[in-house]
């Protein structure tokens, strides 16, 4: 797989579409991570960096990296997530969006993005996060189209206040998405779930 390496650029909105005006012939990547209101549940649901831009990429670049029939990764980008609740509860959360398969999230019309999530802390103690719809313990960590991920220690589902872990964002695109004849923006939108209880 050819690796492509661009910048993250934040923004501060995530409720408004991308709308960018570039010279020549080129590709908008965008990746939309929004946080579901969990204040009802009287939890605080936070990402450290809603947007993640990878720039914009011309045709004569792509020519350079002469991308060949392996999909295009778009490098790995890394966000915090953080969970804050008033009262203690089991530890539960998923990821909304339009699915690619089973394994990931749409980004365009072809390409997809995954989500892994790292180094997960409940109270400031070292968990693992199993889902709830499967035994595959190879899935652990990863926030899977229609799955929850609940927080373990032990094997023994962790009730706690304060939730912390590393997102990793890995995004794919097939070369035949780059055959384009004018500007294009390819986007992905998903949010996170807080589910106080599972």
């Amino acid at each position: 797989m050819k690796r492509l390496r661009r910048s993250v650029v934040p923004s501060k909105t995530v409720q408004h579409p991308v709308r960018r005006m570039c010279l020549g012939l080129g590709l908008l990547f965008m990746l939309s991570i929004a946080a579901q209101d969990a204040s009802a549940n009287d939890c605080r649901l936070s990402i450290s960096q809603p947007r993640v831009d990878y720039g914009m990429l011309r045709r004569a670049e792509l020519l350079d990296e002469q991308i060949s029939n392996q999909p295009v990764i778009l490098g790995k980008r890394t966000l915090q997530l953080s969970v804050v609740c008033a009262e203690p509860g089991v530890v539960a959360l998923r990821f909304t969006g339009v699915p690619a398969g089973t394994q990931g999230f749409r980004f365009g019309r072809q390409g997809s993005f995954t989500l892994a999530l790292k180094h997960a802390l409940v109270d400031g103690r070292a968990v693992e996060l199993y889902s709830m719809q499967s035994t595959d313990t190879s899935a652990l960590g990863h926030l899977l189209p229609g799955q929850v991920l609940i927080a373990k220690a032990g094997g023994v589902p962790l009730t706690g206040t304060r939730f912390s872990a590393q997102v990793e964002i890995d995004t794919y695109l097939p070369p035949d998405a780059f055959s384009v004849r004018h500007e294009t923006v390819f986007e992905g939108q998903g949010h996170f779930e807080w589910l106080p209880g599972g």
